[in-house]
């Protein structure tokens, strides 16, 4: 099964994405947008950028935790990871969004 993209908004009407593996299991997760149109130039920007690996930024939360986030050519973040148990989760992590992103489709569940 391939990955999704589900769009969403939050109880303070604002937009966010998050993008699912083939199991359904979130590997990428927007910022809160203002506007839905920002979040689905959020969404291509994801798709457009996801296979280029120097667009990776590794780091570690203060709890010692391996995380990423996948920023845009101008150097902004537009996804971040969940916190993994240890770097090789981290970078398995990376390797689905690679794999997943570009050929995601969206489910939009804004329409109410």
């Amino acid at each position: 099964m391939a990955g999704k993209f589900e769009l969403k908004k939050s109880k303070n009407d604002k937009f966010y994405f998050s993008l699912l593996a083939g199991n359904g299991q979130t590997i990428l997760s927007s910022e809160m947008y203002e506007a839905k149109a920002s979040a689905v130039n959020g969404i291509e920007s994801v798709k457009k950028n996801a296979g280029d690996a120097a667009r990776y930024e590794k780091a570690v939360a203060k709890n010692g935790s391996p995380y990423f986030n996948l920023k845009a050519a101008n150097g902004q973040v537009i996804g971040s990871s969940e916190m993994y148990s240890s770097e090789s989760a981290r970078d398995a992590g990376i390797e689905s969004v690679m794999a997943n992103a570009a050929g995601a489709s969206v489910d939009d569940q804004t329409a109410a």
